[in-house]
């Protein structure tokens, strides 16, 4: 004789993973990469020293910045000091994301490489320590590789592809960073990062060198996107 009670419902796994996403973050980068190498040899680079520059510097707002400052007459000296005020910022992810690596430091001198908007926003995006760390390494190394993709096809084919706007491929950097907000706005922390973030860029703007505005701005993450301690622990 059975119970007139409903049987209890067999508790259904969270197969959710920030990998997919991280993944497909990774392709649209990778393909605005494509205008990093276009614009690269029009800057005067070669093939070498454009697929050099993505290899080992590896951040898309100041490899921009350089070959921006080199198009427009600048010297090699500028176009380095731009790209290193830009590059500042990933100091401050830095500090963010060293509760979340952890490990020795090889490990940490590893992930510096990757420590990036994109796998700092998409890590600390996650609810517990073990997501932070697949989504960091995942988007940080998927990047990397269709960066690097998209460079070397931009270098190869620049001639052909011609004005890469022609393409849609300068929509890819920003259509990604709106994507990387969201998570991050069904948080309060998240939301007053933004707030913050966005209204000191729009007020910096017009006072501080190009550059300059975003790196303040960046700083904001230590307050409203940093782990909190039960989460790092979980």
């Amino acid at each position: 004789m059975t119970s007139g009670a409903p049987p209890t419902p067999e508790p259904v796994p969270d197969t959710s993973s920030p990998i997919a996403a991280s993944l497909l973050l990774a392709l649209a980068v990778g393909s605005y990469a494509v205008s990093f190498g276009v614009l690269a040899l029009q800057a005067g680079l070669t093939q070498t020293q454009a697929c050099a520059m993505s290899l080992l510097v590896f951040t898309g707002a100041s490899q921009f910045a350089a070959v921006s400052v080199l198009q427009a007459g600048g010297s090699p000296l500028a176009a380095v000091g731009s790209a290193l005020l830009l590059a500042a910022r990933n100091t401050v992810y830095g500090l963010a994301m060293a509760p979340v690596i952890g490990g020795s430091r090889a490990r940490r001198a590893v992930a510096a490489q990757f420590v990036i908007d994109e796998s700092t926003a998409m890590s600390l995006a996650q609810p517990d320590h073990k997501g932070r760390i697949h989504a960091f390494w995942a988007t940080g190394l998927g990047i990397f590789l269709f960066w690097n993709l998209g460079t070397l096809v931009g270098v190869l084919l620049g001639d052909k592809l011609g004005d890469p706007q022609r393409l849609g491929l300068d929509a890819a950097f920003p259509a990604g960073f709106v994507a990387l907000l969201v998570p991050h706005l069904a948080k309060r922390g998240g939301r007053a990062t933004a707030l913050l973030g966005g209204v000191g860029a729009l007020v910096l703007s017009p006072v501080l060198p190009t550059g300059a505005p975003i790196l303040v701005a960046a700083l904001a993450v230590l307050i409203g996107l940093r782990p909190d301690r039960a989460a790092v622990a979980s």
